[in-house]
């Protein structure tokens, strides 16, 4: 029996002055931690920036487990979290005032929020920091709270686009952990990031696109069979499939 879809992109489209995605199909099951890679330019962040909602596709079907995202999109929306390469905070805001605001634009209530809210900060080492305000905050520790942020309602799909980029090797491993201990809980995972190897020790499948299109898909060692590759890290994997496309 097939596996529910977490996401699910169905000859999705968008075009600026040339086709930045270009009839993508896409299936993430549920319950997966997935890497999207690609060159520069091949149609990641634009991919993922439609799946929440902040651009409008110019054909195709996005549907988030089962919800479709044209057609009921608060549905869908609600089902997932998305951070982006630099997320946005509120630097007047101190971390825990961050988390009730997000919590309440989520219609989350006040007193889970709460317990939420110290929970997130607990895991990901920024309780310390509780009474600082957030424009003081290095480049990880945004990072993190904005990561908090995100899973503050509690989204079955987590979207994130380049998390890792510019963390140092501690607050690197503490969004990973947090990453993996959200499937284990049954949650979906979709990164992209060009740190290969973070994505040949943490996704289960992995799929490539350039030039908007998808050109391989499936665990590392089903591309290693698509390239003949043998024993060959994903670096050497990736070059070979963009290179040949």
């Amino acid at each position: 029996m097939m596996t529910e879809a977490a996401l699910e992109l169905v000859d999705l489209c968008k075009n600026f002055g040339r086709p930045a995605v270009d009839h993508l199909n896409l299936r993430v099951r549920r319950g997966e931690l997935y890497a999207l890679l690609g060159p520069n330019g091949a149609g990641k962040t634009t991919t993922l920036r439609m799946v929440a909602g902040l651009l409008l596709p110019d054909g195709g079907a996005i549907r988030v487990l089962g919800a479709d995202l044209a057609g009921d999109p608060a549905a869908a929306k609600q089902k997932l979290a998305y951070l982006p390469d630099d997320p946005m905070l509120y630097n007047k805001l101190k971390p825990f005032e961050y988390l009730e605001f997000v919590a309440g634009l989520w219609g989350v209530a006040p007193a889970v929020a709460e317990a939420r809210a110290r929970e997130l900060l607990e895991w990901l080492a920024l309780a310390q920091y509780a009474d600082e305000l957030t424009e003081g905050f290095s480049r990880g520790m945004r990072q993190k709270l904005a990561l908090a942020g995100a899973l503050i309602h509690d989204p079955e799909l987590i979207i994130l686009d380049e998390p890792l980029t510019g963390l140092d090797a501690a607050a690197a491993r503490q969004v990973k952990d947090v990453l993996l201990q959200h499937v284990q809980r049954g949650g979906t995972v979709i990164l992209t990031t060009h740190i290969l190897d973070v994505a040949e020790r943490l996704a289960e499948r992995i799929g490539i696109i350039q030039h908007g299109k998808l050109i391989a898909e499936g665990t590392l060692e089903e591309l290693r069979g698509q390239t003949g590759a043998g024993a060959a890290t994903l670096e050497d994997v990736f070059l070979q499939l963009t290179e040949a496309a």
